[in-house]
């Protein structure tokens, strides 16, 4: 079969890009190794980027609905609460940021939502299908034929790889990481059904002697806990209930019988890497295939999600928008460096480093130096091209509002707006104080493009730029 898009894996990343192609119109198909969507908790913290992102592919009410908010932790010693530990520096929602601090939604119920608006548009994903290999004749090849150990091959335009960290689709190509072990202590972490403990905290239990740290986390929307718990160095950790529970009594003041169930365990050992590349030809890497996090800062899925909405809406305009395909050149550009500057935050965090907060929100993130951005100001202050585009009133319009959608959004605040074309959305309005004076016109995935007040260059930057 032949599509424009093949999206392998069907974790966070490959079920946003699938969403994002949908709504451009791109025919585009995910693939999934196993015969069912991922089953565990593992990223469980949505930042208020991601739900920005959310709110624009029109998923963001389903996961406040399914989520909640982080609860505080509480440290216990002998059986005691000895104190609490506040896991976040607190933010204040604002006009220009209404979305303050994570949102806890456990990953297998963030993908169930996300699967659903990505079959609501129209979009598929096929189960039980491992990639086996491809076929390429070249760079500028017109495709991609992509081999599986089961069913017919499929022949795409273009293929993203978003199979996880031991990508297949990466190692095929011979893309190597280039990281470091955070920390060789191994960790094993499980979903389980548990009795003793309130849902109103995050329970920590310090280390005793020589055996590691044990966490117990209420998962929001949900009647399950997540417990992790770090093993020295070289430990082949059990998964089975018997060890989960033995685990947890040995740690804690809980009996063994107070886990109940074992609803899904993994192990790993946290290292950051990042692939030496983004890109081969017509083959994309994103989401954990092109990098992979430490948990420790509630980063990776976040990270990962936001490769999806910058390759997104970069496919669809030179598949559907006429666009060149040099385009396609920004995505690495973009979105490489903004992964290693996560991911140093994510180690931080894991060493104690780091506090999770301003950093790890991930609204500070933006696109400066981007061939894309043109600033055309000689001395700009406050907002710039690049940056990402804050929310607000302008007039009578929200400006998220304004912004929902696959199309770009001219931003006219105290300064006549020019002719552009027809798809792009234009808000007018006389003072906006996040913006100021000027012309702003904000890219698909929310970022200030192109910011001045000559509308002249704005016209020129738009003829350039903006697609059908």
């Amino acid at each position: 079969m032949n599509t424009d898009v093949l999206v392998v894996g069907a974790g966070p990343t490959g079920l946003a890009l699938g969403i994002d192609l949908a709504r451009r119109g791109v025919d585009a198909l995910v693939v999934e190794k196993a015969d069912r969507l991922f089953p565990g908790s593992r990223g469980k913290g949505l930042q208020p980027r991601t739900l920005e992102v959310f709110d624009d592919l029109g998923v963001l009410d389903a996961i406040l609905a399914v989520g909640g908010t982080y609860p505080v932790g509480m440290v216990w010693q002998d059986g005691e609460r000895v104190g609490e530990h506040r896991m976040f520096d607190p933010a204040e929602a604002t006009e220009d940021s209404p979305y303050n601090a994570p949102w806890m939604v456990p990953q297998w119920r963030t993908q169930e939502v996300l699967f659903a608006r990505l079959e609501e548009l129209g979009g598929r994903v096929s189960f039980g299908r491992e990639v086996a290999g491809f076929e390429r004749a070249g760079r500028d090849a017109d495709g991609v034929t992509v081999r599986f150990a089961a069913g017919e091959d499929v022949r795409a335009r273009y293929v993203v790889a978003a199979d996880g960290g031991r990508s297949v689709v990466r190692r095929t190509l011979g893309i190597g990481m280039t990281g470091e072990t955070v920390d060789p202590n191994p960790l094993l972490v499980a979903d389980v059904r548990i009795t003793g403990l309130d849902r109103d905290n995050w329970h920590v239990f310090p280390p005793r002697g020589e055996s590691g740290y044990l966490a117990i986390c209420p998962l929001a929307g949900t009647e399950d806990f997540q417990v992790v718990a770090q093993f020295p160095e070289g430990t082949a950790v059990d998964l089975s209930l018997d060890a989960v529970r033995a685990v947890v009594a040995a740690r804690s003041h809980l009996a063994a019988e107070s886990v109940t169930e074992v609803r899904w365990a993994s192990d790993f050992r946290p290292r950051a890497a990042l692939a030496d590349s983004f890109r081969c030809g017509r083959i994309f890497l994103a989401g954990d295939a092109a990098h992979v996090h430490s948990p420790a800062g509630g980063q990776g899925l976040n990270t990962s999600v936001q490769d999806a909405y910058n390759l997104g809406w970069k496919l669809g305009a030179v598949l559907r928008g006429g666009a060149p395909a040099a385009l396609l050149d920004t995505y690495e550009e973009e979105r490489r460096p903004i992964a290693a500057q996560m991911l140093g935050i994510s180690t931080g965090v894991h060493r104690g480093e780091v506090r999770r907060g301003e950093a790890t929100r991930q609204l500070g993130l933006g696109y400066r130096d981007s061939s894309l951005t043109e600033e055309t100001r000689t001395a700009p202050s406050g907002l710039r091209a690049g940056d990402r585009a804050p929310d607000g009133k302008l007039g009578d319009v929200r400006l998220f509002d304004a912004f929902r959608g696959p199309h770009w959004t001219l931003v006219a605040v105290g300064v006549e707006a020019p002719q552009l074309p027809e798809s792009v959305r234009v808000v007018t309005g006389e003072e906006q104080p996040s913006y100021g004076k000027g012309l702003f016109l904000v890219r698909p995935d929310g970022y200030v493009g192109w910011a001045g007040e000559d509308a002249s260059t704005l016209v020129s930057y738009a003829g350039r730029r903006v697609t059908r």
